[in-house]
């Protein structure tokens, strides 16, 4: 071996030791970032104790107020008003929100509906609003146990979930079917459309044919409405879940070093994030409801992370739970702890003014919602944008 070749070997040698110190240097940096971002495990962020005593039986919610002060205010005022409460942000929006009409299924409908059922006095898993419903009369009484078996092979036509009623013979009352009673009458209802598609041909034809072989069974005779005129009301349907789908993210960026994922995900799960999958942990509330998710936008075998996105699915969370002012909350307080910047989509920085604006958006969305009598966050909105 020549002196060259030695020489070459050892140079090898120290910028290949060389290297491994300086990913390990980057490591241990990103690993003590959030360390020091989250020194200590914390309480449930939605919960907290009157007594220090660490008696959990009067835990109350604590929400914070969706206003444009709380979503103006400085990153240091936020921080600290929210910190036991790590939430996070929402952040830019193409979608403008406005005022709209009941969602209308029946544009030319005859004055009076073929079947109605009256208003109940409690929730029933058929909706005439967002679902096709088929009466069907039956030639005598039948028992709920024995509807039951047969109903459960009819669940879903495609993607679309089907439920039965039945009216109790006993108070004339409509319910969901079940053991015990008897019912004069039945309807079953498939909802028309859900964020994937609306109800389409194949979807309705199936339902009829199978609908038909059970009631057969019981001796019934179902009320199936004209294929057009439902396939019709399932576009109009459709049209509103896609004029109405918004959900607002924000993006924490780091104004340094990555941070450490394996190191992030355990800080956050202690703050109160839920994990999911192996880069999405959601934040719930006080019912154990999601407000929103996060995401660390990288793959499960990557190391390190420089982007956190805080989403929110703005028609599945009621306005009464304030599910953009605890992003925006989550948001300002991680970029407080771990060094971040709070940015856009585009990476262009989210300014008070671009904040505050959205929260008016979201204000005039959630009263197009409640205009169409599809409440955000409501059961008719949770089964339409599923």
């Amino acid at each position: 071996m020549t002196d060259l070749q030695s020489s070459l070997i050892a140079i090898g040698g120290v910028i290949l030791v060389g290297v491994l110190s300086y990913n390990k240097w980057q490591e241990h940096k990103a690993r003590r970032s959030v360390d020091q971002a989250f020194p200590v495990a914390h309480d449930d962020v939605l919960m907290k104790s009157d007594a220090s005593s660490g008696d959990t039986r009067h835990l109350q919610r604590q929400e914070p107020a969706m206003s444009p002060a709380s979503t103006v205010a400085s990153d240091q005022e936020a921080a600290s008003e929210f910190e036991p409460y790590l939430k996070t942000a929402l952040a830019s929006t193409s979608e403008q929100a406005g005022h709209a009409a009941p969602v209308s299924l029946e544009e030319d409908a005859p004055q009076e509906p073929v079947f109605s059922l009256p208003r109940p006095r409690k929730t029933l898993p058929v909706d005439e609003l967002i679902d096709c419903t088929i009466p069907i009369a039956l030639d005598a009484q039948v028992r709920g146990d024995k509807l039951l078996p047969l109903l459960q092979k009819l669940r879903q036509v495609g993607n679309k979930p089907v439920q039965f009623i039945g009216q109790n013979s006993s108070n004339g009352e409509w319910e969901a079917v079940s053991r015990g009673s008897v019912y004069n009458a039945l309807a079953a209802g498939v909802q028309l459309a859900n964020r994937n598609s609306p109800l389409n041909e194949l979807e309705y034809s199936e339902l009829v044919m199978r609908l038909h072989e059970i009631t057969e069974t019981i001796g019934a005779s179902p009320d199936v409405p004209d294929m057009i005129k439902v396939i019709q009301n399932a576009h109009i349907l459709h049209r509103f879940i896609s004029e109405h789908d918004v959900q607002l993210s924000v993006n924490v960026r780091s104004n340094g070093a990555p941070w450490n994922i394996v190191t992030l995900l355990a800080a956050l799960t202690r703050q109160g994030f839920d994990r999911r999958t192996g880069s999405t942990l959601v934040m719930q509330d006080g019912e154990n409801e999601v407000l929103f998710s996060l995401t660390t936008n990288v793959g499960v075998t990557t190391e390190v992370t420089d982007c956190l996105t805080l989403l929110l699915d703005v028609p599945r969370v009621d306005p009464e739970r304030d599910g953009y002012g605890a992003l925006v909350a989550c948001a300002r307080s991680l970029a407080m702890r771990l060094g971040g910047t709070l940015v856009d989509d585009g990476n262009q920085v989210l300014s008070e003014d671009a904040l505050s604006d959205i929260a008016g958006q979201v204000g005039a969305f959630y009263g197009a919602m409640e205009a169409a009598e599809i409440p955000a966050g409501s059961g008719r909105a949770l089964r339409l944008f599923s």
